[in-house]
């Protein structure tokens, strides 16, 4: 458990409130005429911010496990004070959104903008949570956008709530009547698409230009974004994408979320689809408690995502959009902090290893063989950086790579500075606190972010939001080629690098194509997560613990 976690629960359970019709006199300077009603917001410190604006019908009812719907037409007035509801989810420490009360309906976002900027035609960006696409909402703290657009007053931030999970990811061809949601496997994605549509349509009563609009993301948003692209029902929808350690290899084959469904009929007690349309609220909150470590990615269906999105992008389907992307130097050292410590690790992810090397051919097994001889250090710490590389880095390059073949324009990044947190390194999602500007939430930087860092990110991002360059004055951001590979090294002493790890990128590289994720299901398939390593980890002694740590540290 976090420090001051249940401080943290109780903040964002009491910021819960409803937004409601307003009959009376409002503050017109604050309010903006959309298509499905005037919003009215708060005024926080010259910062207008615009919470809960529904952006689709709620998924509620006959329209449960289906695609979203428009909003209608209204002339109403409507408050715009609280967020929406998060997404159904268990609670989890990293992931601040899940305190916040959950519900079906949950389609709505969040905008702030800088009211000492009255320029019209203000860049837009959208930005989606990560969270394995089974966590994560837009009313975690640490995606507040306000210091954002305090440093960037020309830019309108925009954050989206999705389903997720049971919700959002469910291949439901398997139950009787199923054939009647094909699009449940990827809802999650379609929600996106559907706000991307409002912002379209509804984003000049804020001052912005729907046709710049930028969308970006981290980890799951990162595969969101990479996605979108070849997606055809996205076109025209925006401009440019920054992936933030998520990619088109965050995805499933059909097959693979065939055993979430079986896991949902087991616990649900249904065979049928009028059967689970049966479940209440309540119901699907109690059976996700047991579901959701074993949530489905978007599913590769032929439908909406391709089944090989790589071969999308060497086909050119994502040309035309301007793209920034990258990964941290230690994304895997995250998981220390998710499934309870070094220790626990230092038992789970070798059962990973070994579950994920059944996939292998010979040949690739030797490259990996030859791989970790090459690294240095700990079995553990091989084991990380070889799933850093197959995860993270080599998917994103792969996309940057393909995407530059068709003449798209691209920026890649590597970012290494790191957290003060216990072994964790440049982990994943250590960015985010820079990226916001929101360098008190340290959830993952361990102690609050550097200043000036953070200022010339966000400066970075916006920079590439405006006008497709990330470069800021002092430094010099060259796009990515497939020859010099060059690179942005992100951290306090931040430069260019031609082909970071090249020797590590020749090596794994062929091993792209088995689309390696980061499921905790790998954690089981074998041997049951719990019996193998929680119950390993409580036959250590304290003695031996403080062995292993040691023999960590010393490697």
């Amino acid at each position: 458990m976090l420090q001051n976690d249940s401080a943290v629960k109780e903040a964002i359970r009491a910021s819960y409130g409803e937004n409601m019709p307003i009959s009376g006199e409002y503050d017109p300077s604050l309010g903006a005429k959309c298509h499905n009603g005037t919003f009215v917001g708060k005024d926080c410190g010259g910062i207008a911010v615009y919470r809960g604006i529904p952006f689709a019908k709620p998924p509620v009812g006959e329209l449960r496990w289906k695609r979203p719907e428009a909003v209608d037409a209204d002339d109403g007035v409507y408050e715009a004070y609280c967020n929406g509801k998060s997404q159904i989810q268990t609670e989890w420490p990293t992931e601040q959104a899940s305190y916040y009360p959950q519900g079906e309906d949950c389609l709505y976002l969040n905008l702030w903008l800088n009211r000492a900027c009255t320029d019209e035609n203000k860049p837009v960006m959208v930005f989606f949570h990560g969270g394995a696409y089974g966590w994560g909402g837009t009313a975690d703290p640490l995606y507040d956008g306000a210091n954002f657009v305090k440093a960037n007053p020309d830019i309108i931030l925009i954050t989206v709530a999705y389903r997720i999970g049971l919700m959002g990811f469910v291949d439901l061809s398997y139950l009787g009547g199923g054939e009647e949601f094909p699009d449940a496997p990827n809802l999650g994605l379609l929600d996106q698409i559907e706000s991307l549509r409002w912002v379209r349509q509804n984003i000049r009563a804020f001052g912005g230009d729907p046709d710049n609009v930028t969308i970006f993301g981290e980890s799951a948003g990162g595969g969101s974004v990479s996605l979108l692209p070849i997606i055809p029902e996205a076109k025209g929808l925006f401009k440019r994408v920054i992936a933030e350690s998520g990619s088109v290899a965050l995805t499933y084959a059909k097959e693979e979320c065939e055993s979430f469904t079986r896991r949902l009929m087991e616990e649900s007690g249904a065979s049928t689809m009028d059967e689970l349309l049966a479940l209440s609220e309540g119901d699907l909150r109690r059976i996700n408690e047991k579901l959701n470590m074993y949530n489905n990615f978007p599913q590769r269906d032929g439908r909406l995502i391709p089944l090989n999105p790589y071969e999308a992008y060497r086909e050119g389907l994502s040309s035309d959009v301007e793209m920034l992307m990258g990964t941290n130097a230690n994304e895997s050292n995250y998981w220390i902090g998710e499934i309870g410590g070094i220790i626990p690790l230092r038992f789970g992810m070798p059962v990973k290893f070994e579950n994920d090397l059944r996939l292998f051919s010979q040949e690739d097994k030797a490259r990996i063989d030859r791989f970790m001889a090459l690294r240095k250090g700990h079995r553990l710490w091989k084991i990380l950086e070889f799933y850093n590389e197959v995860m993270f880095r080599l998917p994103a390059i792969r996309q940057a790579e393909l995407h530059t073949l068709n003449g798209g324009k691209t920026y890649l990044y590597y970012w290494t500075e790191k957290s003060t947190l216990p072994f964790r390194g440049a982990c994943h999602a250590v960015e985010l606190s820079y990226v916001f500007g929101n360098t008190q939430e340290t959830i993952f930087t361990g102690q609050p972010a550097d200043e000036l860092l953070s200022q010339k990110v966000m400066r970075m991002w916006a920079n590439f939001a405006r006008c497709g360059d990330p470069s800021i004055d002092g430094f010099d951001w060259a796009q990515y080629d497939n020859e010099a590979r060059l690179t942005a090294v992100l951290s306090k002493g931040m430069k260019m690098h031609g082909d970071v790890l090249s020797k590590q990128r020749r090596l794994l590289m062929p091993i792209v194509r088995y689309m390696i994720n980061a499921s905790y299901a790998t954690l089981d398939y074998n041997v049951p997560f719990t019996r193998k390593v929680i119950g390993v980890v409580a036959g250590v002694t304290a003695v031996a613990a403080g062995a292993v740590i040691a023999k960590l540290l010393k490697d």
